[in-house]
């Protein structure tokens, strides 16, 4: 790790229960307490500030608002270094595993010894990891509730996982910097890239991606289901044709599908920021495509239609569907071609920025500006564990040169960190509320898309969560008046649209936009970063799939290619393993569940403590309830969806963005 870039590491104290912060037992508004009790909240936020502290230079995501360090009532608790490693150490057994494949056994002798002796090392760690398993033995876990804890935590044992996580990313990093130095045998195939997963179940994908009907689906289904807007005519720069979309459409007509609002778009023009890199002295590309979907009369899904492969008609001609030989390969070379975008644009701009970046702002906002107090740093601050420390990890080991984003995208590392920091300022608060950003993107209507699996569930979470913020915010807020008169409010709004540099974010001036205003911060830090994050595991560790580069120019005309041409646009296996490595650990770790408000240190106590948001028929019971249902929904939709969609079920979205 290069600490030269790096924000700093408070140390994990060793606390008690009585220690560990959980929500106030009288939350209050500061105008309500006494002149005392307003000069003790002042003291406290004070002190708070002193720990939470913004910078715009930490140099990977230069201007972006950040924490200058993590502090230790943001670190990690001990059950979710657990379950961090167990996955990590599965993803090395997979690694060990490849290296016996044939496609890796040039390695050098030197590259095998490192990577037995870092394997070596690994055994040690699960030893090491097994017996503090056993040590802290868990019970099961109640229907959607994370388990809990029997015996103490020892101080002495949390330094020791967190050494073991030192040791861990070291080996992982060996491991991976050998398959880069030592390349494999370059002979890719959809096979080999299959084999990659050795020990770790192939994922579904790998068999479908060619799939016309698979890749409409990744508009709405998949890791980005944030670009797609619907159109009511088409633009100047993509000419297609009513003849050509005739011959995809059937019977249909474009001018009546367009009228009926039933033709989507997705332009990637927004990645003109990324410029292509190299990488071991190969070039790699970036595209700025476009594709155009559209839904048959009377029917439910997309259908492509046509795909322009850069934003010049003159150069990039329009590229259809086709079963004739001469041209199918060329169509299978722009939907890579669009997937690699659509990597990027998930990546940079709705993963790392939409989520990640947002919410740290909201976070630092939060601590310096609301008491402890306060009711609303009581509903918030469980939706921002773990957030500050992974959002450091990324900084460090994601997103700086070297690292994963430099080898397997399309773009110098300059330019990536350059577009995840335009998305991140560019980012509009209130414009990206769910609801809205659906009828901005005129993709509201189920008429005109019936088939938006994210739309559909999204908005059954947003609703549970906006439900949950009304009760909850009606308790302690009795009217309009008691919101214009929270001071700490009024600067907390403020920190987050000055220091936190959040687009839109304006004063407060109702209940109503209160609770507007915490349904997004939650869902954002919740079910957003799920829908965006976990897809990852089960579509894009599969990269000729998903991936963020290409490896040729884009197509200029769609008839004359091979299969091997279309193979020759996906990355060197090497970096189809390190693609694999690294999203499968960002995909697979899923900690505490939406609707379980629990302290994050052993004995991991009840997060709530006023009994007017935690008795039996209270705010919080409902709220459970609720999730309880959207859950018993999706899981009934799924049963009738030709192709279930699980990442918005409550029980699979965590309560923060913790990984």
């Amino acid at each position: 790790m290069s600490f030269e870039n790096a924000r700093s590491f408070a140390p994990q104290p060793n606390l008690s229960p009585e220690d560990v912060k959980r929500g106030a037992i009288h939350p209050s508004l500061p105008q309500n307490d006494s002149i005392e009790q307003r000069a003790q909240r002042r003291e406290q936020i004070n002190a708070t500030s002193t720990v939470y502290q913004w910078t715009c230079d930490i140099p990977t995501l230069p201007g972006v608002p950040l924490a200058t360090q993590v502090p230790a009532d943001d670190q990690p608790s001990i059950e979710w270094w657990f379950k961090v490693l167990e996955v990590g150490i599965a993803i090395l057994d997979n690694i060990a595993a490849v290296r016996l494949h044939p496609i890796f056994s040039g390695l050098s002798q030197a590259a095998q010894d490192i990577i037995r002796d870092a394997l070596t090392e690994a055994k040690q760690i699960r030893a090491t990891v097994e017996t503090l398993r056993e040590k802290h033995r868990v019970d099961q876990p109640g229907p959607g509730l994370e388990s809990s804890i029997e015996q103490a935590v020892e101080g002495s044992d949390m330094a020791t996982l967190q050494s073991q996580d030192s040791a861990l990313r070291d080996i992982i990093t060996v491991i991976i910097d050998v398959l880069k130095a030592e390349e494999a045998a370059d002979t890719r195939s959809i096979e080999a890239y299959r084999d990659l997963f050795q020990t770790l179940p192939v994922p579904g994908i790998a068999y479908t991606f060619q799939d016309d009907d698979q890749f409409a689906r990744l508009r709405v289904a998949g890791p980005n289901p944030m670009l797609i807007r619907g159109i009511d005519s088409l633009p100047d720069k993509f000419p297609v044709t009513a003849a050509q979309y005739a011959a995809v459409m059937g019977d249909d007509n474009l001018a009546d599908a367009l009228a009926d609002g039933r033709v989507f778009i997705s332009d990637y023009k927004e990645l003109e920021v990324l410029v292509s890199g190299v990488w071991k002295g190969r070039a790699k590309y970036v595209y700025r495509p476009m594709a155009l979907f559209a839904v048959p009369p009377g029917g439910s899904s997309l259908k492509p239609v046509a795909i322009q492969c850069g934003q010049d008609p003159s150069q990039y001609p329009v590229m259809t569907p086709t079963i004739c030989e001469s041209d199918k390969w060329g169509w299978e070379m722009a939907k890579f071609v669009i997937q690699v975008a659509d990597c990027n644009y998930h990546e940079l701009f709705v993963h790392l920025a939409g989520t990640h970046l947002v919410s740290e702002a909201i976070a630092v906002a939060t601590r310096r500006n609301l008491a402890e107090i306060h009711p609303l740093w009581s509903l918030l601050v469980p939706h921002f564990e773990g957030t500050l420390f992974i959002n450091n990890l990324a900084v460090e080991t994601l997103i700086n040169p070297g690292g994963p984003i430099d080898d397997f995208f399309g773009g110098t590392i300059e330019s990536s960190q350059l577009a995840a920091v335009q998305a991140r300022l560019r980012f509009d608060f209130y414009k990206k509320m769910t609801p809205v950003d659906f009828a901005e993107r005129k993709v509201a209507d189920p008429a005109r898309l019936p088939d938006y699996a994210y739309r559909d569930d999204a908005l059954l979470v947003w609703e549970a969560i906006h439900d949950w913020a009304e009760q909850y915010i009606n308790i302690y807020y009795d009217d309009d008046e008691a919101v214009t008169g929270d001071t700490e409010l009024a600067l907390w709004a403020a920190s987050i649209a000055s220091e936190g540099h959040i687009i839109g974010f304006k004063p407060i001036i109702s209940r109503a936009q209160l609770i507007d205003v915490c349904t997004m911060i939650i869902f954002t830090a919740s079910a957003q970063h799920a829908a965006v994050n976990f897809p990852q595991r089960t579509i894009v560790t599969f990269a000729p799939a998903v991936t963020g580069a290409g490896w040729s120019a884009a197509p200029t005309e769609q008839s004359g290619h091979s299969k091997a041409e279309w193979l020759d646009y996906m990355p060197p296996m090497s970096l189809g393993l390190l693609q694999l490595s690294s999203l499968e650990l960002l995909g697979s770790v899923y900690y505490r569940p939406l609707g379980d408000y629990r302290t994050n240190r052993f004995p991991y106590q009840s997060w709530f403590r006023d009994p007017a948001i935690t008795g039996d028929e209270g705010p919080l019971a409902r709220f459970q309830a609720g999730l309880r249902a959207v859950e018993s929904r999706i899981i009934a939709r799924n049963q009738h969806r030709m192709h279930p969609y699980a990442y918005l079920q409550p029980s699979q979205i965590p309560t923060s963005t913790n990984i």
